[in-house]
């Protein structure tokens, strides 16, 4: 019979230390070299079997603890990498500062940043599970990939005959309790659309017109709570500024990676000095107007115009003014589709993800996930059709798959039965519309049973990101009594 185990709270600094160890390395997608070669000293300055395949993925084996050798393998896994996201006061230096830790209450965030918990509380509770003389356990596979939040690159190119585990637990969850068993696949549309500019004529003179404040997040997991987009409301304000003024705009740009509804956006554009305060007054009408419709989602919207400076006296013709305008006001964002089978689950979604204007061209990330493969090939292509009718090119990224729940798995049973018997309740089994990596890994090991779970964490993707701190030692008593079960 098994016996219930209670070690997690005892293990709570220790995996936040290594965190916080973890969080001294630059770690930004696609940058992470330096997190990678650091996980690779760690396991083998502990003795174990580590290697770094060909695209920086880390896998470190843990051998079975005495008399659980004959056990079925467990493979824990996390990414490395992070999204990285400040406040506009922020002058933190993802490529080379550590991230500040700050506490209150039971609470972990960072210091005006992303914290990076998503997704390095996976690897510190797996660093800590991997030397713990306490916990008993079969052969430990510790999978740590690359790249997860830009396009699941480490996923995608792992080999698939590298890993010997049966199960699989993905610790990249952002509720605890929740077992999630299943998840949207995606895909990344990367716009380019070509720029004629004109000369601005005297005595027009630059504005800036920024939208900032909004709620952002990760276009998964919160796409569903119906937030703005800031480059949408951007398009909006000088689509209500051009009907009331003439304005030649001159540069775009707005949003920060493809995962992340963007929270702020600006533009610059010429008009007559005459209009300045006609323009200020235009602006805090238009302010007020969306207030009303995204005052539950958006409550710390800012829309505001300045004069600023602007090297370049040039702006778009008006060919490249009404195509660009016209087609990002058209552009898809948000929801698309909800799932007929299941109540309050997301199945189809658009989010327009950045916009940056560069050289003689305006280049623009679009990310579509679905959880039925038909339906997200059916958003790409409604716009791809947007996108040729604008004249503009279009690259589409191999999309990665959706990962298929499978309701009576040996490994859901067994962890459904150690979460009971450590809080006498049943654990909530979920599908969510943002992708893991489970979907990629399945599909080059289609014998092997997957979980997602995790430690709460809030506000994921924005500097308002943290981590409960006592859903910790929660996650670690799971897992070492997940292996009772086995």
């Amino acid at each position: 019979m098994s016996k219930t185990l209670h070690l997690g709270e005892s293990r709570t600094q220790l995996i936040l230390k290594h965190f916080e160890d973890i969080n001294q390395i630059p770690r930004k997608s696609k940058h992470e070299e330096q997190i990678s070669e650091w996980l690779l000293n760690w396991g083998k300055s502990n003795g174990f079997d580590t290697i770094k395949d060909s695209v920086n993925n880390i896998i470190i084996t843990v051998p079975a603890s005495k008399g659980w050798e004959g056990k079925p393998g467990v493979i824990i896994q996390g990414h490395m990498d992070m999204v990285c996201v400040k406040t506009a006061e922020s002058k933190h230096d993802f490529l080379k500062d550590p991230i500040k830790h700050i506490i209150e209450g039971d609470w972990l965030r960072a210091d005006n940043t992303t914290l990076g918990a998503d997704n390095g509380i996976a690897l510190a509770i797996a660093m800590q599970l991997a030397i713990d003389k306490e916990v008993e356990h079969p052969q430990l596979e510790l999978l740590f990939t690359v790249d997860e939040e830009t396009g699941l690159t480490g996923a995608t190119e792992l080999e698939p005959n590298l890993l010997k585990g049966k199960y699989l637990l993905n610790i990249d969850s952002e509720e605890e309790g929740v077992f999630t068993i299943g998840c949207a696949g995606g895909g990344e549309s990367r716009i380019s659309f070509p720029a004629d500019f004109v000369d601005v004529p005297e005595p027009m003179i630059p504005f800036k017109l920024t939208v900032s404040g909004l709620a952002g997040g990760h276009s998964g997991i919160t796409i569903q709570k119906q937030s703005a987009n800031a480059i949408k409301l951007l398009i909006r304000s000088l689509l209500f500024l051009d009907k009331n003024i003439s304005i030649k705009i001159a540069s775009i740009k707005g949003g920060i990676a493809h995962n992340a509804i963007p929270s702020t956006a600006e533009a610059i554009f010429y008009a007559l000095p005459t209009n300045s305060a006609f323009i200020d007054g235009l602006v805090e009408l238009y302010q007020s107007i969306l207030e009303k419709e995204f005052h539950i989602t958006d409550p710390g919207m800012k829309i505001k115009s300045e004069k600023t400076e602007y090297a370049i006296r040039k702006a778009f013709d008006a060919k490249t003014t009404i195509s660009l305008v016209y087609m990002l006001q058209a552009f898809p964002h948000g929801v698309y589709r909800m799932s007929p089978e299941i109540e309050g689950l997301v199945e189809t979604s658009n989010n327009l993800a950045s916009i940056r204007t560069e050289d003689d061209e305006i280049l623009m990330t679009s990310s579509q996930r679905s959880s039925v493969m038909s339906s997200l090939d059916d958003i790409t292509e409604n716009i791809q059709a947007l996108v040729y009718l604008s004249k503009a090119n279009i690259e589409q990224r191999t999309p990665y798959s959706a990962w298929e729940p499978i309701w009576d798995s040996e490994l859901l049973t067994k962890a459904k039965t150690a979460f009971n018997k450590l809080y006498n309740k049943d654990a909530k089994i979920a599908i969510i519309h943002a992708g893991l990596e489970c979907g990629v890994l399945g599909s080059k090991y289609p014998n092997l049973e997957m979980l997602s779970i995790g430690p709460t964490l809030e506000d994921v993707h924005t500097p308002d990101e943290k981590l409960k701190i006592s859903d910790v030692p929660k996650i670690y008593d799971l897992i070492i009594n997940l292996f009772q079960e086995m």
